[in-house]
């Protein structure tokens, strides 16, 4: 049985996560504007292969092929209704892929939409939507909660709430800021971090958002203020369009290891990739931290 993520991280060990899920679909031959979490029933090989390639890079961390899971999204599609049964599906092939000695992180990202008053989608409604997600993400042996790429804290914490009232599995919270340590809602890191460790949250932190510049902001902004593990995990830089419009990313694997020694340094104990990164940038950053 795998040790508790919380215990490992209360002794002070650092964890590698894994990278970006969508760029590398992207490169197994996901058609352009194909939801990828379609792929969790139609082509469910290429998902594992995905988490088993970040395993064997040196992650302790994979993270489900959800990130757009929820109802909201998965309408466009005609599947709405299966939404806590993909999310389900996306954790058990998880497991299938790095069996018992990987940590499985359900993700559950932003919906995309604004919540009340700015917006149409309200609290109660987001709460529906976050709750099939944690309901399947558990079912299939998720062994962690991940809020990833989120931008208003009542959204990240509605996904506290779901997870703590339909499932006994930890929290983590991760922020998308932008260089001077703002999300694209005006959210600081430390109110970000007060609030979701208020709401619940085991670890707090900072991924995609405006490359490694944004992460350092948004640990810097975290850090001293709460008494949690820090999370770190960077996109490759910012994409450009390069031959036949393909995104070219300006950070390397082995840039993106001189960043991460910079996210520990701050306090970072979870570091990985996001958006633009693969095996390689997990490879180098694994070799860089453990050695």
């Amino acid at each position: 049985m795998r040790e508790s993520i919380l215990s490992v991280l209360a002794r002070g060990e650092l964890i590698i996560c894994d990278g970006a899920m969508g760029t590398m679909l992207d490169s197994l031959g996901l058609p352009v504007g194909t939801l990828p979490e379609l792929w969790n029933l139609e082509n469910p090989d290429a998902v594992k292969s995905v988490h088993s390639a970040y395993a064997q890079a040196g992650a302790q961390i994979v993270t489900t092929n959800t990130c757009g899971g929820h109802r909201l999204r998965l309408k466009d599609v005609g599947l709405a209704n299966e939404a806590r049964r993909i999310n389900r599906i996306a954790a058990e092939l998880a497991r299938e892929a790095v069996g018992d000695d990987v940590w499985v992180a359900g993700s559950v990202a932003s919906t995309g939409h604004l919540l009340e008053p700015l917006g149409d989608l309200t609290i109660a409604a987001a709460e529906e939507l976050y709750a099939e997600q944690v309901q399947g993400l558990a079912e299939g042996g998720a062994d962690i909660i991940l809020a990833e790429t989120h931008f208003d804290i009542e959204e990240s914490c509605a996904v506290v709430r779901m997870t703590k009232e339909h499932s006994d599995l930890p929290v983590f919270c991760t922020f998308s800021f932008n260089p001077k340590g703002r999300t694209i809602m005006g959210l600081r890191p430390a109110i970000a971090a007060q609030r979701a460790l208020d709401a619940g949250a085991s670890v707090v932190g900072a991924n995609c958002g405006d490359g490694p510049e944004a992460i350092i902001a948004g640990l810097e902004g975290m850090q001293g203020v709460i008494d949690l593990p820090l999370m770190a995990q960077a996109n490759a830089g910012i994409p450009r369009a390069g031959e036949h419009a393909a995104a070219v990313w300006d950070v390397t694997p082995e840039k993106m290891a001189d960043y991460a020694e910079q996210f520990v340094k701050i306090g970072a104990q979870i570091v990985g990739g996001c958006c633009g990164t693969n095996p390689d940038f997990i490879a180098a950053i694994a070799h860089r931290l453990k050695g």
